[in-house]
């Protein structure tokens, strides 16, 4: 597995110009566990986002979600990817760019293929690749606040 992902984020120049700040192969492409590689393009530490800044913010160190702000990622997950069962405190925005997974949550399965769209809204899931070729997912999350059900809070999980 390797993410080669050109990178193009725009900005402005001295003069108020729009410019291209950086056009690059992401370097920052991680894994943190067998059959699975993300790379962040964007965050940002603030909603509404400051576009005054001329910080490289696909290089800030996030976790899973920025509690203040937004996260721009993409995922490959590998054929037999290792569970991960979670839960964020975000909205989260995914579409399929290449391949197929499965979405699985409480026990219920969501197949989706390339170009589904989905919707997460704070609920505990695992990404599962039965097939044989790896799936991308681009993703971006947007923090949220921890859903409450019968006055219990349903709070992020790793």
């Amino acid at each position: 597995m390797s993410l080669n992902i050109r990178r193009v984020v725009t900005g402005h120049d001295a003069s108020g110009k729009a410019v291209v700040v950086v056009d690059e192969i992401s370097k920052n492409v991680i894994s943190r566990r067998p059959n699975h590689e993300s790379c962040v393009i964007w965050t940002t530490g603030e909603f509404p986002a400051n576009n005054d800044d001329d910080t490289d913010d696909g290089l800030r160190k996030v976790g899973t979600v920025d509690p203040a702000g937004t996260v721009f990622r993409l995922v490959e997950y590998g054929p037999g990817v290792t569970p991960r069962n979670h839960r964020t405190e975000s909205v989260d925005y995914a579409v399929v760019l290449s391949g197929e997974i499965d979405m699985e949550m409480d026990g219920t399965v969501v197949h989706l293929r390339q170009g589904d769209v989905l919707v997460q809204r704070g609920t505990i899931h695992n990404w599962i690749n039965n097939g044989k070729e790896p799936c991308v997912v681009a993703f971006v999350l947007v923090a949220a606040k921890p859903v409450e059900r019968n006055g219990k809070l349903l709070t992020a999980t790793n």
